[in-house]
């Protein structure tokens, strides 16, 4: 019971380099891609050429539906790869232990924990992990490598029927690109040992195909007291053909990551400033020994068909996946002066087989125009060893639980997009999803549970306009989130009642977008979005239990204004009121949902050989306990870009993050611990710091 938890086999720096080597060789392609939309409709092409045309007139189901750009992607600063989401408006990432763990996610006043209620998908491939070792949903996009990313196409709300599990708040999808116009180097130092460097290319293969190749290393300590130590490893290569009226590609990733952590601390202690005499400050930790190892592999493939009556797009992908897992959040409360601290190991070790089809056809319209129906089939099994123990300083002296997971997930969604007039179009939609899990645990000789689930999810949208440059929308509809499958059966905890397999959540939307002006955009949604249970994780049982009913409404206003080709400001704002909706001596707030949050970033372009970006984030305050006793404090900050064109082919960039260097908390939480010395738990509030300022320097050249 003392063994060490072995890690999975790490990439080699020899092969990346290697492949760096291969990258910098790859000749220059002109990129003729065209962004085309997420749904799963015929629709024109939309090619994305410029940093500010927002979300145009007719291109969207809902107000709070749009397409984010490479050129705004690339105006930001970006402390970590998963922040290509905050360009989604009233979305919050953030972090509350090492850099390679998946990020905290907030959105329209729910804390998605890792990912549990927004479904997140790379180039048609999900990201999110049911039944995960550490939390239900957990979406690490550490793997994602931005400077790669042709565009986001995101939505909000359960109203569109090709989104499935996880999008009740909302989904995206993030677009690679397939060339590139140029081969590249990007190399990054900052303080803290920072050191990125990026390297990719494409280049013809024969006169059918084309091959896209990238790898990326980072080594990051950051400010902590202990050096986290991060050291991440990516390749990617994708090899594809054809036009987007007819044509495929298959691309394989790998990504390798190993940390250690400084998790959350309590804030009496940094009160205090000392622990049993030691000096103690906001980057030091109280269990060294947390981290994690963690890698990815992952084989997809697209084909897609399209022409003036329809089209066809078969996606498919195969997932191998490994985490080892060390935390300590409580610290001390089972020591009893044992000794042992309340480090816990998960290990979640998995595969994954999954795909989509879908058919788009055109009829002639009822009323104007045409018609388009669509029908899709979405099919995911993912084979999962999910295990929890109990560990000191990463050597395991318990097994609390240890279980084979089968579970399969069966979508099947139509679609019909009709104009009826000139100013008005509707869209409906249903779908039906069958969820199946087999749970074995290997502790007991138990043949363990099989659980199901099912699901039907009507949708419906309407359009109204454009008059005046304005389009309205009102949006209804029906979604869910699965369940923790170690949760829906008799090896749940026993203090709690089985949860169902799915959930069902219930959203209504109401807004507007306008072009004010050909400089001016504006769009504001007013919705409203409902639970039959939240998802609660219970650690000690390593497992997802349905909570609370509850829900939430609230407002959204995003601006988009481009004067001109050279200036261009975004400013989103977003209101929430979260409550359970069931009485409770308990108390109606709901913990960690924000209820304001406020994005606005502005960009100067090529002022003579200049170019320069300033965003600046609130994150207001959120109730940490149920009856509202105790509450986070707000969130505010700031960060620079300054970039030089040196040459035609050579650009130096200057980040600077925290701009203002204040001092602000990545995640607040309220629960009890026990620090060494204390007799008993303390509730208190924990908390884990941002990084104070700091500056990163980064040099890219083109081939």
């Amino acid at each position: 019971m003392n063994a060490p938890i072995r890690h999975a086999p790490r990439l080699r720096l020899h092969t990346l380099g290697a492949i760096v080597c291969a990258c910098v060789a790859l000749s220059a392609n002109a990129d003729g891609l065209h962004a085309t939309s997420l749904m799963h409709t015929v629709l024109p092409e939309i090619d994305v050429v410029g940093p500010n045309e927002g979300t145009p007139l007719g291109s969207s189901d809902a107000a709070s539906q749009g397409t984010i750009g490479a050129p705004q992607l690339n105006n930001r600063t970006l402390q970590r790869p998963a922040e290509v989401l905050e360009h989604i408006p009233g979305m919050v990432v953030t972090q509350h232990s090492g850099d390679g763990k998946a990020n905290q996610y907030f959105l329209r006043g729910i804390n998605l924990d890792h990912g549990s209620d927004f479904a997140t998908t790379v180039n048609g491939v999900p990201v999110n992990l049911p039944t995960h070792a550490h939390g239900h949903g957990y979406t690490d996009l550490n793997f994602l490598i931005p400077e790669l990313v042709q565009r986001v196409d995101y939505r909000k709300g359960p109203y569109a029927a090709g989104d499935g599990d996880f999008a009740s708040a909302g989904s995206a999808n993030v677009v690679y690109r397939t060339r590139i116009a140029q081969p590249f180097t990007d190399f990054t130092l900052g303080p803290h040992g920072y050191q990125r460097g990026v390297a990719a290319g494409s280049t013809d293969v024969g006169e059918a195909l084309h091959l896209l190749a990238a790898v990326e290393g980072l080594n990051n300590n950051g400010p902590w007291r202990t050096p986290q130590g991060l050291r991440q490893r990516n390749a990617l290569l994708t090899l594809s053909s054809g036009t987007t009226a007819e044509g495929s590609s298959i691309s394989l990733s790998a990504f390798n990551a190993h940390w250690t952590s400084t998790d959350q601390v309590p804030q009496r202690l940094l009160d205090a400033g000392s622990l049993q005499g030691q000096a103690f400050g906001r980057f030091d930790t109280l269990d060294p020994s947390d981290g994690a190892h963690t890698s990815r592999t992952s084989v997809s493939g697209e084909w897609h068909q399209r022409d003036d009556r329809g089209a066809t797009q078969l996606r498919w992908y195969a997932l191998q996946y490994d985490l080892d897992l060390y935390s300590n959040f409580t610290y001390q409360t089972a020591s009893n002066g044992s000794g042992n601290s309340d480090q816990f190991a998960q290990r979640d070790q998995r595969q994954v087989l999954g795909g989509t089809l879908f058919r788009s056809w055109v009829v002639d319209g009822l009323g104007h125009g045409f018609a388009v129906n669509t029908v899709g089939l979405q099919l995911r099994q993912d084979r999962i060893r999910a295990s929890l123990f109990n560990t000191t300083q990463r050597t395991v002296t318990a097994t609390v639980r240890d279980d084979d997971v089968t579970q399969t997930l069966t979508g099947l969604y139509a679609q019909n997009d009709t104009p009826w007039t000139s100013w008005l179009r509707t869209v409906a939609g249903l779908r039906v999803d069958q969820w199946q899990a087999q749970v074995r645990t290997r502790l007991t000789t138990d043949s363990g549970f099989g659980s199901h689930s099912h699901q039907l999810s009507p949708k419906l949208s309407v359009v109204l306009g454009p008059w005046a440059r304005t389009e309205l929308f009102i949006n209804s509809g029906v979604g869910f989130h699965s369940n923790d499958a170690r949760g829906t059966g008799p090896s749940a905890s026993s203090t709690a009642m089985p949860a169902s397999g799915l959930t069902r959540s219930r959203g209504d939307e109401i807004g507007l977008r306008s072009q004010v002006s050909e400089a001016l955009q504006t769009s504001v949604a007013l919705w409203r979005l409902r639970f039959d249970a939240e998802l609660t994780y219970v650690g000690d049982a390593g497992t997802t239990e349905a909570g609370r009913p509850s829900q939430r409404q609230g407002v959204e206003w995003s601006n988009h204004w481009a004067p001109s080709s050279r200036f261009g400001l975004d400013a989103n704002l977003a209101w929430t009121r979260p409550r359970y909706s069931d009485a409770s001596p308990e108390g109606g707030f709901i913990p960690n949902a924000v209820q304001r949050v406020g994005h606005v970033s502005a960009a100067w372009r090529q002022i003579g050989p200049w170019s320069a970006s300033m965003t600046w984030r609130y994150i207001g305050p959120a109730a940490l306990l149920a009856d509202n006793s105790m509450r986070s404090q707000a969130n505010i900050s700031s960060n620079l870009r300054l970039t030089r064109h040196v040459s035609l082919n050579t650009d130096v960039s200057l980040d600077v993050l925290n701009v203002w260097n204040r001092t602000n908390n990545d995640i607040q939480y309220a629960y009890s611990s026990q620090l060494a010395g204390e007799a008993a738990p303390v509730l208190d509030r924990h908390v884990h710091p941002a990084v104070p300022r700091t500056w990163r320097l980064n040099t890219r050249v083109r081939f």
